[in-house]
């Protein structure tokens, strides 16, 4: 027995179908402007969070340490300014009466220079001190959900080091992965259908926002994401979807399963079924695209001929079959 089935047009038949996950349009990766050690963290997964709240923090101790050390070296700096104003001016009135030579007095202006070059770089040194006080505090920088949390307390952080994860309120899109045999089919702008799998049924209206220009090197897909365009659409995070796209076949053009395929000398072919006597003949078909519902053909096929979809590699040229349908029906021509 050989199971069979009757070719259409992909016209009639044929979309695109990936499963997918709703991810908010924004997410952000938040960790410290500063290194140190996690001392709370007021956040779990799941939070809600308002743009400004504290998130985590670090100890602040060694920072305000490096803060009191700063403001002593300005002292220290403002008080050797003030030195050498005094020695400036001595010098000046000295050399006034000639009691000093001009290369002395430019050795005090130069040292007064250098001096108020001393107070500035300490005082911006204190500057950089308190802002990074207030880096101990890691805070939202929106209004959104914790999507995932990457630091505890007690755990010593490097600057920049991600320890929660945020993702936005306000636009989503659901993230896919498309074979790189599929992916030349879409560019940005195009259109799709997403469906939700607690709303199953219901399709909201998408488009492609964003291809990933590579592959990921395990799974050999492109990761596209789908923004949902209808306003009413309000999925949760992480919510399972599919996504739905038009074939953009012609009339001319036939969508079989892939396990219809059959390889000849390195190209694909296909067998198909003389409806008189049930014998079959492997024709070459030239697939015009592969996608998870099937191949597209383009070249190879009428409409309503009749093909074997399942078990090809175990026939030979000019044999004959009894034909099945997919339900294991007996098929009569």
């Amino acid at each position: 027995m050989a199971r069979v089935a009757r070719v259409e047009p992909a016209t009639a038949q044929a979309v695109s179908v990936y499963p997918g996950e709703v991810h908010a349009r924004y997410e952000s990766a938040l960790g410290f402007r500063v290194a140190g050690k996690i001392s709370a963290r007021r956040v779990d997964v799941g939070a809600h969070v308002d743009k400004g709240q504290v998130l985590a923090e670090l100890d602040p101790r060694d920072l305000e340490l490096a803060a009191a050390s700063a403001r002593a070296s300005l002292a220290s700096a403002q008080a050797a300014l003030q030195l050498a104003r005094s020695e400036h001016e001595r010098y000046k009135t000295l050399f006034e009466r000639r009691f000093v030579s001009q290369f002395d007095l430019e050795a005090k202006t130069n040292a007064l220079e250098a001096a108020k070059a001393h107070v500035a770089e300490a005082r911006a040194a204190l500057d950089t001190a308190r802002n990074q006080t207030g880096y101990a505090e890691l805070r939202a920088d929106a209004d959104g959900v914790i999507t995932a949390v990457s630091g505890e307390v007690g755990q010593v952080v490097g600057t920049g080091q991600p320890v929660v994860t945020l993702a936005h309120d306000g636009a989503s899109e659901v993230e896919i992965d498309v074979p790189e045999q599929a992916v030349a089919q879409l560019k940005a702008g195009d259109a799709a259908r997403v469906e939700f799998w607690t709303d199953s049924g219901k399709l909201h209206e998408g488009k492609v926002r964003e291809i990933a220009p590579g592959a990921d090197s395990t799974t050999r897909t492109y990761q596209v994401r789908v923004s949902i365009s209808d306003a009413d659409a309000k999925p949760r995070l992480g919510q399972t979807a599919r996504v739905y796209f038009a074939s953009g076949a012609r009339d001319d053009q036939f969508l079989v399963p892939l396990s219809a395929l059959y390889e000849k000398a390195g190209e694909p072919a296909i067998w198909q079924v003389d409806t008189r006597s049930a014998k079959v003949h492997l024709a070459p078909v030239t697939v015009e695209q592969y996608a998870e519902t099937g191949a597209l053909i383009s070249q190879g096929l009428v409409a309503d001929a009749w093909i074997v979809t399942a078990g090809v590699h175990r026939l030979r040229e000019g044999e004959v079959i009894n034909p099945i349908d997919s339900l294991n029906r007996r098929v009569t021509f």
